[in-house]
């Protein structure tokens, strides 16, 4: 079976962090986004509290250079502390 690759690179990456709503988690995850995408600009990035402010979510849009790279960073934000799900 032959492996073919959906995405070609670079590419617009969306990612969604959720997490518990708190200084050190919006840290820690923009610490690993700007580890893996040091070029990142504040406007493709934005966050969003749940209705009861239980959760928030940080929204990026990389500029994926590559398949390694998106997998790099998603097991980095995997093991992440305070990272509920990715999206």
């Amino acid at each position: 079976m032959v492996k073919t690759h959906l995405l070609e690179f670079p590419t617009d990456y969306p990612i969604k962090i959720i997490g518990r709503p708190s200084d050190e988690f919006r840290a820690r995850v923009h610490a690993v986004v700007l580890r893996h995408a040091p070029e990142l600009e504040a406007e493709r990035v934005s966050e969003r509290l749940s209705g009861n402010g239980n959760f928030l979510s940080i929204s990026y849009t990389l500029l994926a250079e590559s398949r390694e790279q998106v997998e790099a960073l998603t097991a980095e934000l995997q093991a992440c502390e305070g990272v509920m799900m990715l999206i």
